[in-house]
C-alpha cells in the first residue's frame, strides 16, 4: 500500500456565494498543479448541518465519529498540553478573553495576547485564584490566548454534563455546535444540564472559578500594560467542552492497520493524536513560508517510516474567526508558496497519496465555524485525473468523487485508491 498524506487547512474552505470566497481568490498555482493530477469532491467534516469545532473535524477525519464518542475538547487539550489527566477530573477548553461591564467584548482578548502574557496570568490564577470547595486545580496556557484549565478530583465527583462557559460554543449531545459570531455577547453562566449534584457542583465550580479570575487578572500588571499600549485587556476565562474521562477509542493502528504520524502546533491535534496512540511530531506555531516549508520537508523525511502522515496547516483559520478577507486569502497563499511548492517539486510525490483538505469551514461573513461542506482533493495511486482546475468550493461541487456525508468515510476512500 502506497503512504497516505493528509493536509489539513484548518478553516480554509468558506461559503460559495454570490461573491468569490478567499479560497477562490487567493493565487494557488502549486496547489493548482495538484489539482489538475488528482479528484475533487467535497465533504460534511462531521455531518450535514453541523458547524463543528476542530476537534470534531479533525477526529471524523481520522475515521472516528464524534457524534457516537464523548470526544471532549478539555480532555483531548490537557492530553495535548501534557497536563496530567486522571479520570473523574474535570478538564476543559480555556482561553483568556475581555470583558467590559456586564459584556463580553473579545472572546480572545484582542488575538494578540502573546503566550509569554499569557504565561505570567497563568502563573497569578494558579497562585492566587483559591475555590471554597478546596478544590485543587491546574491551569495552563498554550499559544496564545489558548489555555486548559484541569479541576482534581481528590475525592470530589464531578459532571461533564454542564453547558459551555462561552456563549460561541453550545453543548448538544456529545459535541459543542459553533454559533455565528457576534460582537459582544452578555458575560455568560455555567448550567448543569441535568439536576445531579454532580453538576450543579461542576457548573458552580466554573462560575466561581470564571469570576475569581476576573477579579484577580482586571488590574494585573500585564492587563495594565496593555492599557497603556491601547490593547484590551485579557481580564476573564472562557471555558467549554468538559470531560472527566478519556475516550474509549480503539487506536488509529489497530483500526486502520496504518503505523500513523501526527504533525500539529495546537493541544487539540496533538492531544487527538496521543488520544489514538499515534507518533506525535509538536511544532513550533507558525503561519510564515518558512514555516510552512519546514514542515512539507518534514512531512517528505517521513515518508517511508509512516504509512498515514496527517499535517495540520492552522493559518487560515483565525481570519476567517476575524472576518479578515485579506489577510485569510494571504495566508492561503502563504501555504501554497511555502507548503506546497515544496511538494509539488518532490520526486517523492509519485509514490504518494495525497488528500488535501480542511476540518470545517470558517466563513469571513459568519466570523466562526460553519456547516458548509469543504473541498476534498485526492490524487496519486489509482486516482485518476478529472479536469479540476482549481481547490476552491465551487471546483468541489462538480468533482467526480461528488459529496461524502462525513468526514470518516475518507480514510477509508483513501485506502482503497492507495492500495
Amino acid at each position: 500500500m502506497l503512504p497516505i498524506i493528509m493536509v489539513v487547512m484548518d478553516g480554509a474552505s468558506g461559503r460559495i456565494g454570490a461573491e468569490r470566497s478567499p479560497l477562490e481568490t487567493a493565487s494557488t498555482p502549486n496547489l493548482d498543479i495538484l489539482t489538475r493530477r488528482g479528484s475533487m469532491g467535497r465533504m460534511f467534516t462531521v455531518g450535514e448541518g453541523i458547524a463543528p469545532e476542530s476537534d470534531a473535524g479533525v477526529f471524523s477525519l481520522l475515521g472516528y465519529d464524534p457524534l457516537e464518542t464523548h470526544l471532549s475538547r478539555g480532555v483531548v487539550e490537557a492530553l495535548g498540553a501534557g497536563v496530567e489527566f486522571r479520570d473523574g477530573d474535570l478538564a476543559l477548553r480555556a482561553g483568556f478573553a475581555t470583558v467590559k461591564g456586564d459584556k463580553l467584548v473579545d472572546r480572545r482578548a484582542g488575538r494578540n495576547l502573546s503566550t509569554p502574557e499569557a504565561q505570567k496570568l497563568g502563573v497569578t490564577l494558579n497562585k492566587e485564584v483559591r475555590l471554597k470547595s478546596g478544590v485543587r486545580f491546574v491551569f495552563k496556557p498554550t499559544v496564545g490566548h489558548r489555555a486548559v484549565v484541569v479541576f482534581r478530583a481528590d475525592g470530589h465527583r464531578f459532571s461533564s454534563n454542564i453547558s459551555n462557559f462561552d456563549p460561541a460554543y453550545v453543548r448538544k449531545g456529545n459535541i459543542s455546535l459553533a454559533q455565528p459570531g457576534v460582537k459582544e455577547y452578555d458575560i455568560p453562566k455555567c448550567e448543569p444540564l441535568d439536576d445531579s449534584d454532580e453538576a450543579v457542583v461542576s457548573a458552580a465550580l466554573v462560575n466561581e472559578f470564571g469570576f475569581k479570575a476576573r477579579s484577580i487578572l482586571d488590574n494585573h500588571p500585564v492587563n495594565e500594560t496593555r492599557r497603556r499600549k491601547a490593547m484590551v485587556p485579557a481580564n476573564f476565562v472562557l471555558m467549554r467542552d468538559a470531560g472527566t474521562s478519556k475516550p474509549h477509542v480503539q487506536g488509529f493502528h489497530a483500526k486502520w492497520g496504518l503505523d500513523p504520524l501526527m504533525m500539529a502546533d495546537l493541544p487539540a491535534e496533538l492531544g487527538i493524536g496521543r488520544l489514538l496512540g499515534m507518533d506525535v511530531r509538536e511544532l513550533e506555531p507558525g503561519t510564515g513560508l518558512h514555516d510552512y516549508r519546514k514542515r512539507a520537508e518534514l512531512v517528505l523525511d517521513s515518508v517511508g517510516r509512516f504509512g498515514f502522515v496527517y499535517v495540520h496547516l492552522k493559518g487560515p483559520d483565525e481570519p476567517g474567526h476575524d472576518g479578515l478577507f485579506d489577510l485569510k486569502k494571504e495566508r492561503i497563499e502563504e501555504i501554497d508558496k511555502g507548503f506546497f511548492s515544496v511538494l509539488v517539486k518532490s520526486a517523492r510525490l509519485s509514490g504518494l497519496v495525497v488528500a488535501v483538505t480542511c476540518d470545517h469551514s470558517t466563513p469571513v461573513e459568519d466570523k466562526g465555524h460553519s456547516d458548509d461542506p469543504v473541498p476534498v482533493l485526492v490524487l496519486g495511486g489509482k486516482t485518476k485525473p478529472e479536469g479540476s482546475s482549481r481547490f476552491t468550493e465551487r471546483d468541489a461541487v462538480k468533482g467526480s468523487l461528488g459529496t461524502l456525508e462525513k468526514g470518516k468515510m475518507l480514510l477509508d476512500r483513501l485506502r482503497q485508491v492507495a492500495s
